[in-house]
């Protein structure tokens, strides 16, 4: 079983509830209160370890926000590095309504991170030698665009693979200045990197120019109910999402990745991982509130997928066996 290292610099505590009706002034009484250690890589650890893998997660955090994080994160279980910082960790916020099932997120922008605790993590990750470092989450204020770059160029030279899961200028920066192994944005952070609105064809065209340019080995691209698209030197794969009854999108995109890192590290093929990445984001979209998906379902829904009916799939740009 391959190492698995996953990062994230601007983690949050994610509280979810739920509530009949959501009005304003008034005070809105709810229910069904949790806390959950969240953030792109800490979300990528979880999903990894419920699925049955050994992943550790590398995160900054601070203040007494912080130390409620790493003991979230001990609760459950996860191998962990804690890179204290000088600025208390963020907190996010999500409500149900139950009236409508409309859910309310409220994400703050997060701690001032200064350089020598960037530092600090580059020195970690260049001293690590997990088989795969995954890089997942928005970049904290204070952090240079570039330091996905420089992360991914480390492990590069050290012959690990680097993932990156992350948007805006990090996300276009990375792909400029390094070669990623795979490379995971939404659809819309594809179109916001790309610079316009892309119909299906133009994003597996550009996705494949990204590979072909040797940016990343691998491109997947996530497009909610319209499914996702895999591009390889091999060629293009479009598969349809797995419908399921959706109580929550939280996580949904953490867990196809994690799904994903997690068979790529049992060495089965790329191809095999990304039908499992689609099953673990239906897996994902199944559980209310900041709940991530289940290894039960992620697992019977990767069975139902893998017998979809060929002509439900669509194979450009060469033969993916």
């Amino acid at each position: 079983m391959a190492a698995i290292l996953t990062l994230t610099l601007n983690p949050a505590i994610d509280i979810s509830s739920e509530t009949q009706v959501v009005r304003p002034t008034r005070k809105i009484r709810t229910s069904r209160t949790r806390y959950d250690p969240g953030g792109g890589g800490i979300n990528v650890a979880r999903v990894i370890t419920a699925l049955g893998g050994d992943a550790e997660t590398l995160f900054l955090a601070g203040g007494e926000l912080g130390a409620l994080f790493d003991s979230l994160l001990e609760k459950e279980g996860i191998r962990r590095h804690m890179v204290p910082i000088a600025n208390r960790t963020r907190i996010s916020f999500m409500v149900r309504e139950l009236g409508t099932g409309l859910e309310y997120r409220f994400v703050p922008e997060g701690p001032v991170v200064h350089a020598r605790e960037l530092e600090h993590c580059l020195d970690l990750i260049a001293s690590d030698r997990s088989d795969y470092v995954v890089a997942s989450g928005s970049l904290p204020a204070g952090a240079p665009p570039d330091i996905y770059a420089r992360m991914a160029r480390s492990v590069a030279a050290r012959g690990g693979r680097f993932v990156l899961d992350t948007s805006g200028p990090a996300l276009g920066t990375t792909l400029e200045q390094s070669r990623v192994y795979l490379v995971k944005p939404s659809s819309g952070e594809f179109e916001h990197l790309i610079g316009r609105k892309l119909d299906e064809n133009e994003v597996m065209q550009a996705a494949s120019e990204i590979v072909a340019r040797g940016s990343a080995e691998l491109v997947a691209v996530t497009m909610g109910a319209d499914g996702a698209i895999l591009a390889s030197k091999e060629g293009v794969l479009r598969l349809p999402a797995i419908h399921v009854r959706v109580r929550s999108a939280v996580g949904a995109g953490d867990s196809f990745l994690s799904a994903m890192i997690w068979a790529l590290s049992q060495g089965r093929p790329p191809i095999e991982a990304f039908r499992l990445g689609i099953a673990a984001g239906a897996a994902a979209v199944m559980r209310p509130g900041t709940e991530l998906c289940r290894r039960e379902d992620v697992f019977r829904l990767y069975q139902a997928g893998s017998a979809m009916a060929p002509e439900s799939q669509q194979l450009h740009g060469g033969i993916l066996a």
